[in-house]
C-alpha cells in the first residue's frame, strides 16, 4: 500500500523535472538564438566604429579587436578635422562635415515634423468619418497613400529633376523638405490611423456633449492618447529622411547637400577612403542612437499597442 501511494508521486515528480528540462532547453535556444541575432544585428555598427579609429593597413588585413589586433589612431577623425590634436585649428573638411550635418538635421526634422502633422490628420480623418471620392472609399483611399511606396525612387527622378528646375527648387533645402514629406506622408498615415482606430469614439462623444468641438477634442483628447504612436511614427520618419541618399544626390549639388551625399563621397581614384566614411557614418549615426534611447518608452508603447491591437 505504501509502495503504491508513493509510485504517483515519484512520477509527478520525473513529470516535473522533465517539464522543468524542456522549458530550460526551451529558453536556453530561443535567448540563445537572439543573442546570436542580436550580434548579427550590431556587428556593422561595431566595424564601423572600429573602422574610423584604423589605418590602411589594419582596413585591409581585418583586424577587428583593437589593442588586440591593431593600435587604434584617429587617422578617420583627424581626415575630417574632428580629432583632439585638430579640432583647435581651422579645418575645411570640418565646416563642410558641420554644413552638411545641419542641411541632414533641418530637412529631416522638418520633412518628419511636417509629414507627422499631416498624416496624423489625414489619419484620423480616415478613421473616423466616411468618405467618398468616385468610386474610392475610405479603404481605397487609404491603399492609394500606401501604393505611393510602390514606386522605385528612379521613377520619380526625372519627373521631380524638370518640376524643381522650373521651380527652382534645386539644391534648396525647402525643395528636399517638401519632397522627403510625400515619401513618408503615407507610412505617417497608415501608422496613425491604426493608433487612432484603437481609441473609443465614446471619448470623442462625451467631450462633444461637454461643449467641446471636433478640432478641441482631437488636439486635448485624441493626440494625448495617441503619443506613443506618434512618437513611433516620428521617428520612423526621421530615420528613413536622415538617411535618405537618391533624391539628395540627385537634387542637390552644394549648399543642400546632406550627409549620406558626404559619406558616399568619400570615394577616388585611389579607392574608397574606409577610415573616412567610417567616422563620418559613426558621427551620422549617433544623434540616432541618442535619440532612439531618449524616446526608447515611447516607442515600445507605440509598438506594445499595435500589438495589442
Amino acid at each position: 500500500m505504501t509502495a503504491a501511494a508513493e509510485t504517483p508521486i515519484f512520477r509527478d515528480s520525473e513529470a516535473d523535472l522533465a517539464h522543468r528540462a524542456r522549458w530550460a532547453a526551451s529558453r536556453t535556444l530561443i535567448y540563445g538564438a537572439l543573442l546570436i541575432w542580436t550580434l548579427i544585428c550590431l556587428f556593422p555598427i561595431y566595424w564601423t566604429v572600429t573602422t574610423s579609429f584604423k589605418q590602411a593597413p589594419d582596413v585591409m588585413q581585418g583586424h577587428l579587436v583593437p589593442w588586440l589586433d591593431y593600435e587604434p589612431a584617429s587617422l578617420g577623425w583627424r581626415s575630417l578635422g574632428l580629432s583632439p590634436d585638430t579640432l583647435g585649428q581651422p579645418s575645411t573638411p570640418r565646416a563642410e562635415f558641420i554644413k552638411r550635418f545641419t542641411n541632414s538635421l533641418i530637412v529631416s526634422l522638418s520633412a518628419s515634423t511636417l509629414a507627422l502633422l499631416l498624416g496624423s490628420m489625414a489619419a484620423y480623418g480616415l478613421s473616423r468619418f466616411s468618405y467618398r471620392f468616385g468610386f474610392m472609399r475610405n479603404a481605397d483611399i487609404s491603399f492609394f497613400f500606401l501604393s505611393q511606396l510602390i514606386l522605385p525612387p528612379v521613377v520619380l527622378a526625372l519627373p521631380f529633376l524638370v518640376l524643381y528646375k522650373a521651380l527652382a527648387l534645386l539644391d534648396t533645402r525647402i525643395g528636399l523638405i517638401l519632397l522627403y514629406t510625400l515619401t513618408v506622408l503615407p507610412i505617417v498615415i497608415w501608422i496613425m490611423r491604426d493608433q487612432f482606430a484603437g481609441i473609443p469614439t465614446e471619448l470623442e462623444e462625451a467631450a462633444l456633449v461637454d461643449g467641446l468641438t471636433v478640432w478641441r477634442a482631437f488636439l486635448t483628447i485624441i493626440l494625448p492618447i495617441a503619443l506613443p504612436g506618434m512618437v513611433a511614427a516620428f521617428i520612423l520618419s526621421l530615420v528613413l529622411t536622415w538617411n535618405e541618399y537618391f533624391f539628395a544626390a540627385l537634387l542637390t549639388s552644394t549648399h543642400a547637400n546632406t550627409l549620406p551625399v558626404m559619406v558616399a563621397s568619400q570615394t577616388g581614384s585611389q579607392g574608397i577612403n574606409w577610415w573616412s566614411m567610417a567616422a563620418l557614418s559613426t558621427a551620422a549615426i549617433l544623434p540616432l542612437l541618442i535619440l532612439g534611447i531618449l524616446l526608447e518608452r515611447f516607442i515600445i508603447k507605440g509598438m506594445a499597442a499595435g500589438a495589442v491591437k
